[in-house]
């Protein structure tokens, strides 16, 4: 829940800011020298510090768990995690990397590009939506983000994670075949005209997506390791699909929606998703396997 509730946090802060500033209101948002602009887009991040050490604190009051304890004991754990990851379970960390890769270019898409593309003018391809306003959809959206996120666990019991995630990332394809049909700026309309009911189904659908997708890969990644790699192997899965699918992902969609339109940046997603679909094929399913015996030998 850390992801929704901290989008809910940011934007909440600023969203606070906006109206506390008077910023985001006609015209306000084009003016270079006012306050918010200035210097007080920074007070967010400055308050950052206190989560950063809450991070901290809860980091560090952490247990390892029963099953890596046992591996220690037993004598398992090894000294050099990476070197042991990546000579025993590279497939997997190839795996997990591409598996989480659409749900990185979704969240992306649906956080930072969206916002850019809400509020930019039309004559550059935007929808030219106040920022205040924007924000507020976004908020509203990012509600079922959350709600949704604890389904996706559900789902992944009850019906399996790579079962579950075939299914949820080809919404996601069929999605992404819709951004066109759904927020094309002549369709959807531009600044006063511009109808809100269509944005925030657009979000509502994108969010609900990324809770469903994003839910189970707590479960989904470390399941993939044994446990002397686990946390090692998990985690170079995640932060690697973050470089792929996170850290280039809006700018390439500023570029593709610039020259080809918003459907582009929708073919873009699908894209993303059909890679992850191909992973999630050639993947284990990992729902009835002990976490004692994770990586010796997995049936699909």
């Amino acid at each position: 829940m850390g992801a929704p509730f901290g989008f809910i946090l940011a934007n909440g802060f600023f969203l606070i800011l906006t109206i506390v500033m008077q910023f985001g209101t006609a015209g306000h948002h084009a003016v270079g020298d006012h306050p918010f602009l200035v210097w007080g887009w920074r007070i967010p991040f400055i308050a950052s510090v206190v989560m950063v050490l809450l991070g901290l604190w809860v980091r560090m009051k952490l247990e390892e768990t029963p099953v890596f304890k046992k591996a220690e004991r037993q004598g398992q754990k090894v000294k050099a995690p990476v070197v042991e990851v990546f000579k025993t379970s590279w497939i997997q960390i190839i795996q997990g990397t591409f598996i989480m890769l659409a749900t990185y270019v979704l969240f992306y898409l649906m956080t930072a590009w969206v916002l850019s593309f809400g509020i930019g003018s039309p004559d550059n391809g935007g929808l030219g939506i106040e920022y205040r306003d924007f924000l507020i959809i976004q908020l509203l959206a990012v509600v079922l983000f959350a709600i949704t996120v604890p389904i996706s666990g559900w789902l992944a019991d009850k019906y399996g994670r790579r079962s579950s995630q075939l299914v949820i990332t080809s919404a996601i394809v069929v999605f992404g075949l819709c951004f066109g049909l759904i927020m094309d700026p002549a369709l959807v309309g531009t600044g006063e005209n511009v109808s809100v009911g269509r944005v925030l189904f657009f979000l509502a659908v994108g969010m609900t997506l990324m809770g469903l997708t994003f839910g189970s890969m707590s479960a989904i990644l470390p399941e993939l390791f044994p446990t002397n790699v686990r946390y090692t192997g998990s985690g170079i899965a995640y932060n690697v699909a973050s470089i792929l699918g996170a850290a280039i992902t809006p700018y390439i969609a500023v570029v593709l929606n610039a020259n080809f339109g918003v459907g582009s940046v929708g073919m873009y997603l699908s894209f993303a998703a059909v890679i992850t679909l191909i992973a999630l094929w050639f993947s284990p399913e990992t729902k009835h396997v002990d976490m004692y015996t994770v990586g010796r030998k997995l049936v699909k």
